[in-house]
């Protein structure tokens, strides 16, 4: 059980410094480059992914949940960033490349919807256990 918890933690840290980093490029690299909208959509990127930080930090509290229902929340949650926030920072980013990444549109809330499954499951496993 240490060793999910572990790797919840770590990676949680590793997408936090990522957060912060991807945040200052945005505003400061990024800012002569794109519009307010799309530096917009690149921040939107950035805060989702941190507020997921928090949302990992919180699951690795959890000692009542089985390693099973762990990796699987947690599985579900990278996946939605890496779907949600990585689109994102792609789609704002687009007119800054050769490769059209308008083609990944749909990433986005298929993320989005990794996301909120993610929390949903965690609720409704809470919810079901006996106080």
């Amino acid at each position: 059980m240490k060793k999910i918890r572990r790797r919840i933690i770590l990676t949680a840290l590793l997408l936090g410094a990522l957060a912060i980093v991807l945040s200052a490029f945005g505003a400061h690299l990024l800012k002569p480059y794109l519009t307010t909208e799309q530096i917009g959509v690149f921040e939107t990127g950035a805060r989702y992914q941190m507020y997921h930080v928090f949302f990992l930090f919180f699951l690795s509290t959890r000692k009542e949940l089985s390693i099973k229902t762990m990796k699987l929340i947690y599985d579900l949650t990278i996946f939605g960033i890496l779907l949600f926030s990585g689109s994102l920072y792609l789609l704002s980013t687009n007119q800054l490349t050769i490769f059209d990444f308008r083609i990944i549109g749909f990433a986005t809330p298929l993320g989005g919807i990794l996301l909120i499954i993610a929390w949903s499951y965690l609720f409704f496993t809470i919810l079901r256990q006996k106080s």
